[in-house]
């Protein structure tokens, strides 16, 4: 069984070229133009071990938004049309990760039912502007993506940021907590014959 997905969206804002494997080794071939947010994605793929290639363009001389948005919506789809029926799933995943001084859990339930639940990042977090070189990634951005993959994906997602002080690490322990219950909830069980919900789809 494959799960994979290939998925192109074109706006006047944005265009995004997204590939994904579920069934990968962790390998992530991105460029989105924005730096942190490559290095995210890429992080992404590594620790929930999906192949990923992300190819954006988009409207940098506004901001890193749009960029930033219609890459987590095309994504989410991928997501979404790689997970199929979902038969044969554990479904639901959980993880707490810590990156120095920083902790999060991350909860994920591949339920069909999308909302995000997302809490705990410290006063200020949303305002900081993270990166290099512009353009810089926006702390308001990091819920707003994981709303995004969950209303796009068809996941339940709750990511709790339980400590923190450094706004590189408090993104990045999101992304590698939501990687890690991501993992877990679409690996194949192999006691698992059908789609787990007693409902009988998801």
């Amino acid at each position: 069984m494959s799960r994979t997905s290939t998925i192109d969206r074109v706006t006047r804002e944005s265009k995004v070229h997204v590939e994904l494997d579920l069934d990968g080794s962790g390998r992530a071939q991105v460029s989105t133009g924005v730096g942190f947010y490559d290095h995210m994605l890429a992080s992404f793929a590594r620790h929930a071990l999906v192949d990923l290639v992300v190819e954006a363009e988009g409207d940098l001389h506004v901001d890193g938004h749009h960029t930033v948005e219609d890459t987590a919506i095309v994504l989410g789809e991928a997501i979404r049309e790689a997970l199929g029926e979902k038969a044969g799933v554990r479904r639901f995943g959980d993880a707490t990760v810590p990156l120095d001084e920083a902790l999060v859990q991350a909860v994920v339930d591949v339920s069909g039912r999308p909302f995000c639940v997302h809490t705990g990042e410290p006063e200020g977090q949303a305002y900081a502007l993270i990166g290099g070189t512009p353009p810089l990634y926006a702390g308001s951005m990091t819920r707003h993506v994981f709303e995004t993959l969950a209303f796009r994906a068809h996941l339940a997602l709750h990511v709790r940021v339980l400590s923190g002080r450094d706004p590189h690490h408090l993104v990045e322990a999101q992304f590698k907590a939501f990687a890690r219950a991501f993992r877990d909830a679409v690996a194949l069980d192999p006691r698992e014959t059908g789609v787990p919900s007693t409902k009988g789809t998801l």
